[in-house]
């Protein structure tokens, strides 16, 4: 009977070096596949995901200056894509919410990022190399739960 392999030790400095800089490069390969400002579209997605927001806690999640954030949502209101309103509960708060217009074009950018993705996973992985991404992601989605 063969003896059992035993399989090398992972370096996890390495590991998570290489994992740092592939997210990051596929991040910005996402974004050159929008026609849209990647700031912009990054708070519609906030504001989608978690609903209306006040300017500073969109710079607070975001990790932006607050003046930064102001002149993002300034450009967006006047896109219409997003609205300011009066927070219910605290009347001197202006919560940002999105419009209808913003709606539509942040899911046309994630459907045209979406598309990109799918069609260099469909030409370049096989269905075992599909797989082993599958499981990949469960445990980068582990490492984000942490």
């Amino acid at each position: 009977m063969p003896a059992a392999r035993t399989a090398a030790p992972v370096d996890v400095t390495s590991t998570a070096a290489e994992l740092s800089v592939v997210a990051a490069q596929l991040i910005r390969r996402l974004r050159t596949e929008s026609a849209f400002p990647a700031h912009q579209l990054m708070v519609l997605g906030r504001l989608d995901r978690e609903g209306p927001r006040t300017t500073s806690r969109l710079a607070i999640s975001e990790r932006v200056r607050p003046q930064s954030m102001a002149a993002t949502v300034a450009d967006l209101v006047t896109a219409e894509l997003v609205t300011r309103r009066p927070d219910p509960e605290d009347g001197r708060q202006v919560l940002l919410e999105l419009t209808d217009e913003g709606r539509t074009v942040l899911e046309r950018e994630r459907r045209a990022r979406t598309a990109w993705l799918a069609a260099a996973i469909g030409a370049e992985l096989d269905e075992a190399d599909r797989a082993v991404l599958d499981q990949a992601l469960v445990l980068v989605r582990r490492l984000l739960d942490r």
